[in-house]
């Protein structure tokens, strides 16, 4: 991954993107759009295994996306996702992310999660209804007719679990 990454997300989240976010963004596959040589937004896609209603869906999360603050409102970050798309389609049975921005999300074909939320950990389950209204999925192929008001459960990691 070009260097360029990390300083454009530090950017573009306003110094809000922190070291335990960089790590959830790391792996996986990423999405750079270039202008020239520079880096001028990016998205990433990692592999999660979400739990909905009980039962394992391999998932495609969607991490650190991010413009450029001075080309905001060009459309690059949704060039990002409509490659991010693609890449969910190939790989994977879910699209899954968290965000505040649901209405970027919404004209891509994301969906708000309307049931509850809960991290797992060890042998059982916390409920994090915090999270309640920042789950968005992107739902294809045999997740299709997923019941959005369904349970949904992420594994626990550092920093944000969702």
């Amino acid at each position: 991954m070009p260097a360029a990454v990390r300083p454009l997300l530090d950017e573009a989240f306003g110094g809000r993107f922190d070291d335990t976010d960089w790590d959830h963004a790391v792996g996986g596959w990423h999405v750079l759009v270039r202008d020239g040589g520079a880096v001028v937004a990016h998205a990433a896609v990692v592999p999660r295994e979400l739990h909905v209603d009980g039962r394992a869906v391999a998932a495609g999360y969607v991490e650190a996306v991010g413009t450029a603050p001075g080309r905001q409102g060009e459309g690059l970050g949704t060039l990002a996702m409509v490659e991010v798309d693609r890449l969910l389609r190939r790989r994977h049975e879910l699209g899954a992310l968290s965000t505040g921005a649901h209405r970027f999300y919404e004209r891509l074909g994301w969906e708000r999660w309307q049931g509850p939320t809960f991290v797992r950990k060890g042998d059982g389950c916390v409920r994090t209804p915090e999270e309640d209204d920042g789950i968005m999925v992107l739902r294809f192929g045999a997740t299709a007719t997923l019941d959005l008001t369904a349970a949904i459960s992420c594994e626990a990691r550092a920093g944000d679990d969702w």
